[in-house]
């Protein structure tokens, strides 16, 4: 009985290791397959587009970077680095008055806020172009940031505030009988105690914000001010024959979030965990 359990245990880990690579090489071919296409030819991609590269040439990536790649590069990390500051902070400041603040309507500030994550984008696209349109924001860096942010707040108040509510109080009666203010108790003691459920935070809304396509593309019309996904997309449009070209320039805004989420989804994964189980 017991050699038979024994044997059924190997079976099972067999069959999990098996489904795990299977779903490695789900996940990781099609990236190896975009990047293997940037070192083609087109007349290589059409004859077999899943064979080996005959030259490892960069002559593709060169030329994306040099068609537009790098300023929607650029743009994508000023708008996601800035983002994602602006989101952290008004997030955990926000929190930290809705869990360790006694204010008025508590509970219904929580609410309101939280009442945010229901307002999809989809159903505010007109009259925020309006508003926009209005106060002379339209088509650049501030109406990607201000979007970006506000719709974020909420989902991400969620987060840390479900962390913050089991933080001991006895923390700030401590700072307040050591003389620390709000503003000091929040910067040099929650907010450091709250450092796992921060770094995921941080790590989703990049994830985020490097991949929005739908604002980036109804609020930006101007090369200067697109983001990857967008321009991405005019690439595609102008060059679209250059197939390799093409993939180059995939192959590129791809490479950040790979990085990101290979050395980060522990900490991701840790967070939320933390978070969402207080």
């Amino acid at each position: 009985m017991v050699t038979r359990l024994g044997f059924l245990g190997v079976i099972a880990r067999l069959f999990l290791w098996a489904f795990l690579l299977g779903l490695a090489v789900v996940v990781l071919y099609p990236l190896l397959w975009m990047v293997l296409n940037g070192f083609k030819t087109n007349a290589e991609l059409f004859d077999n587009p899943f064979a080996l590269p005959d030259s490892w040439s960069l002559e593709n990536y060169r030329k994306a970077w040099n068609r537009g790649v790098s300023d929607y590069l650029m743009a994508s990390v000023l708008v996601t680095v800035t983002s994602t500051i602006a989101t952290v902070f008004i997030s955990a400041w926000a929190a930290y008055g809705l869990t360790r603040v006694n204010i008025p309507l508590n509970k219904v500030l929580t609410a309101v806020i939280l009442g945010g994550l229901m307002l999809t984008p989809t159903v505010a696209l007109v009259p925020l172009v309006q508003m926009f349109q209005g106060l002379g924001l339209y088509n650049s860096f501030w109406a990607l940031l201000i979007l970006y942010t506000a719709f974020r707040v909420p989902f991400t108040t969620f987060l840390i505030r479900a962390y913050m509510i089991d933080l001991p109080r006895e923390v700030d009666e401590a700072a307040q009988i050591d003389g620390a203010g709000r503003w000091t108790a929040f910067w040099r003691i929650i907010l450091p105690m709250c450092k796992p459920i921060i770094t995921s935070t941080v790590l989703l809304h990049v994830l985020f914000a490097w991949n929005e396509y739908l604002f980036a593309m109804v609020f930006t019309n101007g090369s200067d001010v697109q983001t990857l996904p967008v321009g991405l997309t005019s690439l595609m449009s102008k060059h679209g024959t250059d197939f390799p070209v093409v993939f180059a320039g995939m192959a590129i805004a791809a490479v950040p979030v790979v990085l990101l989420f290979f050395f980060g989804q522990r900490y991701i994964v840790k967070g939320l965990a933390d978070g969402i189980g207080k």
